[in-house]
């Protein structure tokens, strides 16, 4: 009398080349999303600090620290500005007229700050000073 059907072992074999092939799709799987996440953030956090800073800019007194958010728009992306003075932080010229030079760092960031994204630009400030 001849059986038919599937050992014990053959079904074994055909499960750990299932587990295996299915632990490799996933693991893939999973590095796409999060590199789609993080292309995702570095995209919206240069556009969001190039907003920003064009926007400090054209304030009177952007050599000042601050921080906020971007409002309902983008939830959870939070920014700071820190004013650093420069080494020669007065420079005079030609004209007898002295100026402050500073850089602006500004940093996007999320929530928890696990990852964050910072532009910086110096500023020549005039001081209206003229000898």
């Amino acid at each position: 009398m001849k059986r038919y059907g599937f050992t014990l072992l053959e079904v074994m074999v055909a499960m750990a080349i299932l587990a295996i092939a299915l632990t490799g799709l996933l693991g893939s799987q999973s590095q796409s999303l999060y590199a789609a996440d993080e292309a995702n953030f570095s995209m919206v956090s240069t556009f969001l600090a190039q907003e920003k800073m064009t926007d400090l800019l054209t304030q009177d007194d952007y050599l000042t620290d601050y921080s906020g958010d971007f409002g309902e728009q983008h939830p959870g992306y939070f920014w700071r500005a820190e004013v650093v003075q420069s080494d020669f932080s007065e420079i005079e010229t030609l004209e007898g007229t002295e100026y402050l030079l500073a850089r602006i760092d500004l940093v996007v960031h999320t929530e928890n700050e696990r990852r964050s994204f910072t532009i910086s630009r110096y500023v020549l400030q005039g001081q209206g000073n003229t000898k």
